[in-house]
C-alpha cells in the first residue's frame, strides 16, 4: 500500500483486524484483536489504557491522556465492531486508491476512531489541562452493550461520537423501535377449507394498513433536520407446508422515530394496525432518537471550529443517544467517505487528517474551560 502517513497507517491496521460482531454473525471474530491493537498503539503513544469487559470475553478499550490538574473531560466515543463481510472479496486487506482507504470498517467507523486516537496523542504531547478520553467500545452494531457499560463507570463534561458525518456537526438523529405482530390461524389439510383458518391471509389487512401508515408518515413535515419518521415491514414468516392451511404468521417490522415520538405514539399506531385482527403485538429492541439544542454552548463552539458549516442531522442511530440520555452534552462528528454496511466501503484520508485536527481543537476548547 502506498504511503498513507501516521493516521492512514493506523486506520489501515484497524481495518486489517477482523472485528465482525459475533452477535450479528455467529462465530465471527469479535473485537478482541482490534482492541489489543488499539491498546498497544495507545500505550506506545504515552496514553493510559484500561480494558473493561462489557460482554463475556469482549472488552471496551478506554484510552485517556495524562493531563494537568484542573480543566474538564472530553469524551470521544467510537465502536470497534463492524457488520459482516458478505460480498467482499478481501474485506481485511486495506487498499489505498486516489486518497481513499478501502476495507470493511474504514468508514464505519475505524477511520473516525483512528482520528480520535491520534488527536488524543497530540493532546498528550501538548499536556492539555483536563482529560481527553477515547472510549473504544464493543457491540454498537447490535445492542450497544459497550457504551451502556461505559456509562456505568464513566462520565464526561462533553462528548463527540466519531461516526461519519461528512465533517458536519450533527446535533440530531433518528431512533428506532422494533415490533412483532403474530396472528394465529388453524392448521388443516388444504382440501378442508371448512376446518382451516389461513393465518397468512389474515395478515393481509395488517400489511395494507401498515403500507398506508408508511405513506402517511412520509407525507408529514417531521423534524427540521431529520424529516419525518417512518415504518416498514422487515420480515414475514408462516406456514408449514404446501398443502396445509398455515396456523401461524409472524410479521417483524421497524419504526424509525424522530424527537418527540415516544412509546405511547408507537403503541397507538400498532393498535391501529392490528385493530379487530386478534393479533398479538410484542415490542422488541428500541432506542431513543437523539437531539441537542442548537443553541447549547457545546455545539455552538464546535460549529465555529468546523468553519461555520451549519448543523446537520442523521437518519441512522448512534451511541450519541445513550450519552445524551446520561446527561452528557453530545454531538456527532466524523469523516467523509461512503459504503457503510455495503460491499465497497471507503474513507477519505485527507478528511481523517482534518477530523484529527478538529478533534484536537475541540479538546483545546473544552478541556481548558472551567
Amino acid at each position: 500500500m502506498e504511503a498513507a502517513g501516521e493516521l492512514g497507517a493506523l486506520t489501515a491496521e484497524l481495518v486489517a483486524a477482523d472485528s465482525v460482531n459475533p452477535g450479528l454473525v455467529p462465530g465471527a471474530a469479535g473485537e478482541g484483536a482490534v482492541g489489543e491493537l488499539v491498546a498497544t498503539w495507545a500505550r506506545a503513544a504515552g496514553l493510559e489504557v484500561e480494558l473493561e469487559e462489557a460482554l463475556p470475553g469482549r472488552a471496551n478499550v478506554i484510552v485517556r491522556t495524562r493531563g494537568r490538574r484542573g480543566g474538564r473531560r472530553l469524551l470521544f466515543n467510537g465502536h470497534l465492531d463492524t457488520v459482516g463481510v458478505t460480498g467482499i472479496a478481501r474485506p481485511f486487506e486495506p487498499e489505498l486508491k486516489e486518497g481513499r482507504l478501502f476495507g470493511r470498517g474504514a468508514y464505519d467507523m475505524k477511520g473516525g476512531l483512528a482520528a480520535a486516537l491520534v488527536a488524543a496523542a497530540r493532546a498528550q504531547a501538548e499536556q492539555l489541562p483536563g482529560e481527553v478520553v477515547v472510549a473504544c467500545v464493543i457491540d454498537e452494531e447490535l445492542g450497544s452493550a459497550g457504551t451502556e457499560r461505559l456509562l456505568e463507570r464513566h462520565g464526561a463534561d462533553a462528548a463527540i461520537v466519531c461516526e461519519p458525518t461528512e465533517e458536519r456537526v450533527c446535533i440530531a438523529h433518528k431512533g428506532f423501535a422494533g415490533f412483532e405482530i403474530e396472528l394465529r390461524g388453524r392448521a388443516a389439510h388444504g382440501s378442508r377449507p371448512d376446518l382451516g383458518i389461513d393465518a397468512i391471509a389474515a395478515m393481509g389487512p395488517v400489511l395494507v394498513r401498515l403500507e398506508a401508515l408508511a405513506a402517511r408518515k412520509l407525507g408529514e413535515r417531521g423534524h427540521p433536520l431529520l424529516g419525518p419518521g417512518s415504518i416498514h415491514a422487515s420480515l414475514i414468516e408462516g406456514g408449514q407446508e404446501y398443502s396445509s392451511y398455515p396456523a401461524r404468521c409472524l410479521l417483524r417490522g421497524e419504526r424509525r422515530t424522530i424527537p418527540g415520538e415516544g412509546d405511547e405514539l408507537l403503541r397507538r399506531e400498532l393498535d391501529e394496525l392490528t385493530a379487530g385482527s386478534g393479533a398479538t403485538v410484542t415490542p422488541t429492541l428500541a432506542r431513543l432518537p437523539f437531539e441537542i439544542d442548537a443553541g447549547h454552548p457545546f455545539p455552538q463552539t464546535l460549529e465555529r471550529l468546523a468553519g461555520g458549516t451549519g448543523f446537520s442531522g442523521a437518519a441512522f442511530w448512534t451511541d450519541a443517544a445513550l450519552l445524551a440520555a446520561a446527561g452528557i452534552p453530545t454531538v456527532v462528528y466524523g469523516p467523509c467517505g461512503g459504503g457503510a454496511h455495503e460491499p465497497e466501503e471507503w474513507v477519505e484520508l485527507a478528511s481523517l487528517e482534518r477530523c484529527a485536527r478538529f478533534y484536537l481543537d475541540a479538546a483545546r476548547n473544552v478541556c481548558a474551560a472551567g
